[in-house]
């Protein structure tokens, strides 16, 4: 069989086995709006949703526009997002994403990837959730869990998180990249570790080439 043609029936028949697991797979940060999402998602770098759910309940009831957060000094921000670690990065790229925003897209996240790469605290990652997570578009979301999976399932050899992205588009039909990505993460916090994964009672162990072996 060629081997693009193996590995795109693999993948489908991985995404089938952890959709029956995850029925419920979908993003763990509590939002409500777009831009609200975009603001998790950057104080989610080296942090765990938990931790960011338990900060942004207060962030969101007192910022309500981009201008808000923009106009909010350094210092404030700062203290306030604290515990969600890397705080004066998170604050600076907060504040300079809604500053742009505010100025060039009318205080709204925009609805295009290659717009959406080109902001404030923006990577291919953020992007990519906020298409698929807040616009209901396609998109790969390559954290490090998704990154970590998708190796072990042997579907990428990359470990450049853009090029595993795009190995993994190719392989599959564009109307379940965001659940692949969903269901990946999610498998990837419940049961496939970075240390020690639970490998008997993985769902798509029969799957994976590094089952056993990690």
């Amino acid at each position: 069989m060629n081997p693009t043609l193996a590995l795109r029936k693999r993948a489908a028949k991985v995404l089938q086995g952890l959709r029956a697991a995850y029925p419920d797979a979908g993003c763990e940060l509590v939002f409500s709006n777009p831009l609200e999402l975009a603001v998790a998602a950057i104080l989610s770098a080296q942090c765990t949703d938990k931790r960011v759910n338990l900060v942004t309940p207060a962030l969101f009831r007192k910022y309500r526009t981009a201008a808000d957060w923009a106009k909010t000094p350094q210092d404030v921000l700062e203290s306030e997002i604290r515990s969600t670690g890397f705080f004066r990065n998170k604050a600076k790229n907060i504040r300079a994403l809604c500053a742009e925003l505010e100025k060039n897209h009318g205080g709204r996240i925009p609805d295009d990837l290659d717009v959406l790469i080109t902001l404030p605290g923006i990577g291919r990652k953020t992007a990519n959730l906020l298409i698929a997570t807040a616009y209901g578009k396609p998109g790969i979301i390559v954290d490090t869990h998704f990154r970590r999976l998708s190796q072990r399932l042997g579907l990428t050899k990359n470990d450049d998180p853009d090029k595993i992205e795009f190995d993994l588009k190719a392989l599959l039909p564009e109307k379940d990249w965001s659940d692949f990505s969903h269901c990946m993460v999610f498998h990837g916090r419940r049961c496939c570790f970075a240390r020690k994964p639970n490998c008997p009672g993985c769902p798509v162990k029969d799957l994976c080439p590094s089952a056993g072996k990690t």
